[in-house]
C-alpha cells in the first residue's frame, strides 16, 4: 500500500521553527518529485514548495522564500520542510504529495494539486502567541 505520512506539526510562537517530515512507505521516493502544500481555514490548498526527484531543483512560494527550506533524504525515503521565522499566516494543515517524475524541470513552477498522485493526510501547524 502506497502511503505518505506527514509529521512534525504543532503549536509554535511567531518567530519559531518547525521541521515537517514526509515519510513514504510501500514505494521508494527516488523517482518522485515531492510537493508541500498547505491549507488555511476557509482557504484553498496552495503550493508551498517543490523538490525534484534528485533534489537538484527546488521552488518556493514567494510568501515562504528565505524562511522555508525543502530537502530530501532518499536513503530514508523522507522529505523535509524546515520552517523558520514562522508567522501567524503560516497556520494551516500541511500536506506532502508525490508525483512520479525524474526531471528537474518538474519543479520549475510551484506545485499544483492536479499534478500529484499520492497524498498524505496532513499535519497541523498553528503559529500563535
Amino acid at each position: 500500500q502506497l502511503q505518505l505520512v506527514e509529521s512534525g506539526g504543532g503549536l509554535v510562537q511567531p518567530g519559531g521553527s518547525l521541521r515537517l517530515s514526509c515519510a513514504a512507505s510501500g514505494f521508494t521516493l527516488d523517482y518522485y518529485a515531492i510537493g508541500w502544500f498547505r491549507q488555511a481555514p476557509g482557504k484553498e490548498r496552495e503550493g508551498v514548495s517543490c523538490i525534484s526527484s534528485s533534489g537538484g531543483s527546488t521552488n518556493y512560494a514567494d510568501s515562504v522564500k528565505g524562511r522555508f527550506t525543502i530537502s530530501r533524504d532518499n536513503a530514508k525515503n523522507t522529505v523535509y520542510l524546515q520552517m523558520n521565522s514562522l508567522k501567524p499566516e503560516d497556520t494551516g494543515v500541511y500536506y506532502c504529495a508525490a508525483a512520479w517524475n525524474r526531471y528537474a524541470t518538474f519543479c520549475t513552477d510551484l506545485p499544483q494539486t492536479g499534478r500529484y498522485a499520492y497524498w498524505g493526510q496532513g499535519t497541523h501547524v498553528t503559529v500563535s502567541s
